[in-house]
């Protein structure tokens, strides 16, 4: 479970990047071997005490032509919103900086919690070097070294403190479908669609960010949570892609969910960013239903469904096991159709499969086609456990995890789905050598 999320802003050169690799250590860039799976290191993963964070660095922001200051103010604006708490960071060794007093001053404004960090305090001598930072009035500065990596414990100590005082909503027994995908593709007309209303409820409910809706409602007595991402709000000049910061929202959105709905938008067609937020549904072990809007506006014939689902094959190869809903929140054509494949989806993500059963395919599935040979050896799988749900876990005790081929991984994963459906959800296969 995620316990929230948190922003490092700063003025350029004061470290911010460098602490937050530190942070997120070797999670900073996660490797796929499915093909379509892209990234972009707007985000970490963080693991402290236990628990799970993410982490935003807003230090790869870069405008041309802009006056310095809009850009310190965007930084700090984007932090404000998405995150649940923000470390902002100076450097020690240049004291009390004109831009960091201007960034104290919008931060200042926010409700957010902001911890001070000072970075390149190397060494016990410099750490008289924090008192100058209390006049910024943040707090009590904090003594940190990026590089070496001291004072990052105390940080998160305290990072971790104000997650703590975060409200999260009491969702038990609904199930919860985010509506992801890029800006005007027509989300909030989905959710609208869906809910038979005139415009979305906004929820006040404490702990949401600003732009993530949560609409509880009941539809033919099935209790649901409908999250709604809204797109980018243009903010007089945007410095960076509209779309990239979508995926910040998005991603908000899938961690409190148990089924995605990805939206893409029939008129424009599947976009390369498409790839980007569909990816983190699919990383997350989300259920993942894929919904082609505005199939009003598009030109058809007898064969057009057909090309455009091959398409979106091709496109998103590590979907394939995602089931596709042409619909039109505009005109609510097949919209409500797909409130049954919430339900079936949510069911499969939920499934789980008796152990001597679960066996009895592997074992089959060896026997069709036994695993490939590698520098003389051949893989042995002894015995199968399901080990979670959402998405179902399937850990394979074998002679050697080396030997699990990926191309024969996928031949067990195609044999599960022909054996339990799974539709819908992902299915993760671990191995664990059998002593």
């Amino acid at each position: 479970m995620i316990e929230g999320v948190v922003a490092i802003v700063g003025r350029p050169n004061v470290g911010k990047s460098t602490i937050f690799n530190k942070i997120v250590g070797e999670r900073l860039s996660i490797v796929e071997d499915t093909p379509g799976v892209t990234r972009d290191r707007i985000y970490g993963a963080g693991t402290w005490l236990t628990k799970e964070f993410r982490v935003i660095d807003t230090g790869g922001i870069v405008m041309d032509n802009q006056p310095f200051q809009e850009e310190i103010q965007m930084q700090a604006e984007i932090a404000m919103e998405e995150a649940d708490s923000i470390i902002f960071v100076v450097n020690g060794r240049d004291g009390v900086t004109n831009d960091d007093q201007y960034i104290a001053k919008l931060l200042r404004k926010s409700k957010k919690p902001v911890l001070l960090a000072v970075n390149k305090i190397d060494s016990s001598e410099a750490i008289p070097n924090i008192y100058e930072f209390y006049s910024l009035g943040i707090g009590d500065p904090i003594a940190v070294s990026g590089i070496h990596g001291t004072g990052i414990g105390d940080l998160l100590d305290q990072v971790m403190e104000t997650f703590s005082e975060r409200v999260e909503p009491d969702y038990e027994g609904r199930i919860r479908f985010a509506v992801i995908g890029q800006p005007n593709v027509g989300k909030s007309s989905l959710v609208n669609a869906m809910l038979n209303q005139e415009r979305v409820i906004v929820s006040s409910i404490e702990g949401t960010t600003r732009d993530a809706i949560d609409t509880p409602f009941t539809k033919d007595g099935q209790n649901y949570v409908a999250i709604d991402t809204a797109g980018i709000r243009k903010r007089g000049k945007v410095y960076e892609s509209v779309e990239k910061y979508s995926v910040l929202r998005a991603m908000s959105a899938i961690e409190k969910s148990d089924v995605v709905l990805f939206v893409i938008d029939g008129e424009k067609g599947i976009r390369d960013q498409d790839k980007h937020v569909a990816g983190y549904a699919h990383e997350a072990g989300k259920g993942v239903i894929i919904v082609y809007n505005k199939w009003d506006a598009v030109e058809k014939d007898d064969k057009t469904m057909h090309q455009i689902e091959k398409k979106i094959r091709e496109e998103f190869l590590y979907l394939n096991y995602a089931p596709i809903v042409f619909c039109s929140a505009k005109t609510k054509q097949k919209v409500q159709n797909l409130f049954p494949l919430i339900q079936k989806v949510y069911a499969e993500s939920n499934k789980r499969i008796p152990t001597n059963v679960l066996n009895e395919v592997i074992v089959e599935a060896q026997i069709t086609t036994p695993p490939p040979t590698h520098n003389g050896k051949r893989l042995r799988i002894n015995y199968v456990s399901q080990v979670a749900i959402c998405p179902p876990t399937i850990v394979l005790f074998v002679n050697d995890t080396e030997l699990l081929h990926f191309s024969y991984k996928r031949y067990l994963e195609n044999k599960l789905r022909e054996a339990f459906g799974f539709d819908g959800t992902t299915i993760r296969i671990l191995t664990r050598v059998k002593n």
